[in-house]
């Protein structure tokens, strides 16, 4: 397991525990909430944009409301408070990336090119980051986080511990064949009332267990459990239909590392927040973040009684 204390690096990653009170400070916590498009604030973007110096589409800071994990962070935390609550012998760690993927994105490998837009993923980083000192800034934030991250995964998941990575995405799958210099004019358009009308909306929570080939990875169970609360208190749960486990992402590997112990979804945002407003930014509803963190609560509450250290 490897030693040393966890903590926030500034403009990359907020790191928090949270304990029970029969919790044991020396122990591993038993879950981990890793949220990797955690920057959802226009004040993270913004402080990353002061930091670069090279030339930027223009109001490119709709690009990052649009595409920015709203309410992630929300109902991930509300989960890891809930199952702390439910035995009070363990602990949660919570990891929030602070890097805008607007810029690079800290859920993919590096060297992900732009093609993936085609595939409906976005680069490493952004291919319309040209200025050298832009992008060796931008690669080193990265390779700050996912090496935190990868020491939160080892202390949790390699421990025997359960990791959730929760994300949010919009309310439908829009035809944008490519990110570029383009990109703020293409989202406008395809926000057009007749245009929006006519892109497909996407499930309320999609959990996102299988490769494009088609095999599953996730714990054992959780699927079924977690589509059926869902379906309990109104909500729609898939598996895949959206997204699909990728390679060029970080979440992959951790998946394929610590087998039936990681689980990645999406939830839409706008059943998290009063209204969806996607060039603005926008917060999640408590009272929203918690109704979508019951059935994650409910699972991996059960999971962790089942398979106990």
């Amino acid at each position: 397991m490897t030693e040393g204390p966890l903590s926030s690096i500034d403009g990359v990653a907020f790191v928090e525990r949270i304990a029970g009170p029969a919790a044991d400070p020396a122990a591993p916590p038993c879950l981990l909430v890793e949220v990797p498009h955690g920057a959802d604030l226009r004040a993270h973007y913004d402080a990353l944009r002061a930091r670069m110096i090279g030339a930027l589409p223009d109001d490119l800071h709709v690009f990052f409301h649009v595409n920015t994990d709203v309410g992630a962070w929300a109902y991930g935390r509300r989960v890891a408070e809930r199952v702390v609550a439910a035995d009070p012998r363990r602990s949660a760690l919570l990891v929030r990336c602070l890097i805008p993927r607007t810029f690079v994105d800290a859920n993919r490998l590096e060297d992900a090119k732009d093609s993936l837009a085609r595939t409906g993923l976005t680069a490493g980083v952004a291919p319309y980051v040209r200025d050298p000192a832009d992008v060796a800034l931008l690669l080193a934030l990265h390779r700050s986080y996912v090496a935190l991250v990868e020491r939160a995964y080892e202390r949790v998941c390699g421990a025997g511990g359960f990791a959730l990575s929760p994300h949010t995405y919009g309310p439908r799958t829009m035809g944008i064949a490519q990110i570029d210099d383009d990109i703020v004019h293409a989202l406008r358009k395809a926000h057009e009332p007749e245009a929006w009308a006519s892109w497909p909306v996407r499930p309320e929570v999609d959990i996102l267990t299988r490769t494009t080939e088609g095999a599953r990875h996730a714990p054992e169970g959780m699927v079924e459990r977690l589509t059926d609360a869902y379906r309990a208190i109104g909500i729609c749960a898939v598996e895949s239909v959206t997204y699909q486990l990728s390679p060029v992402t970080q979440s992959w590997r951790y998946v394929m590392r610590y087998p039936e112990r990681v689980l990645c979804l999406e939830v839409r945002r706008d059943l998290l927040v009063a209204e969806y407003t996607p060039f603005d930014e926008m917060r999640a509803l408590p009272h929203a973040a918690d109704r979508v963190a019951g059935p994650l609560v409910d699972a991996i509450d059960e999971w962790l009684a089942r398979v106990a250290r």
